[in-house]
């Protein structure tokens, strides 16, 4: 049965981008050190990922890129470039918006605005099939636990202090959410993958 999992990477004291994050600074002042694991820029071809790294590393980019839809919030996708309409192998697109996209996003195909996380979800779990769902984004990630929507979490702890940025999980509720750590994978480059899926 397909999940939706977030795929992640933070810093050990929490943080997914660093300071200063803006137009042509998406991850913030310092935030691509915690995307140098898998050796990729932010312009990079993201059709090149798969099959591109060995190792435990590439086992899970393997993972990430065999998802069969993407969810994210129009925070994560603007800064990518909306990954110029395709995010990998020409999978659908789900951009959680409130608002209309602009001329250019909404002429891509593949990709969907919506204004509600638990459609988004439900929208491309369909579309995915038996694949799992790709979530990107803090905002996303909050909306979706707070939603119960959720399944799944990989996150990719970089040994790194940013000291200040953004954090995964700053805005969430006083509800308390429960997780079954499923895996722990030691990557190069002193990354630790681990998996959770959340409980309900």
């Amino acid at each position: 049965m397909s999940a939706t999992v977030l795929y992640m990477s933070m810093s050990l004291d929490g943080f997914i981008a660093g300071p200063n994050e803006g137009p042509g600074n998406g991850l913030g002042d310092g935030g691509h050190r915690l995307h140098e694991w898998f050796g990729m820029g932010a312009d990079s071809d993201r059709k090149a990922m798969a099959g591109r790294l060995a190792g435990v590393n590439g086992q899970v980019v393997d993972e990430l890129m065999a998802t069969g839809a993407v969810v994210a919030g129009r925070g994560t996708f603007e800064p990518a470039g909306g990954w110029a309409g395709d995010h990998h192998d020409g999978v659908p697109i789900f951009i959680l918006s409130r608002r209309e996209p602009d001329s250019e996003t909404g002429q891509w195909p593949l990709v969907t605005y919506v204004n509600d996380v638990t459609t988004a979800m439900s929208e491309a779990k369909r579309a995915a099939g038996d694949r799992n769902v790709l979530v990107h984004g803090a905002g996303t990630a909050q909306l979706a636990l707070a939603a119960g929507v959720l399944d799944e979490l990989e996150i990719h702890v970089i040994p790194v202090l940013l000291g200040q940025g953004r954090r995964l999980f700053d805005n969430l509720s006083a509800e308390h959410i429960e997780l079954e750590r499923t895996r722990i994978l030691e990557g190069d480059a002193g990354v630790t993958h681990m998996h959770y899926r959340v409980q309900r």
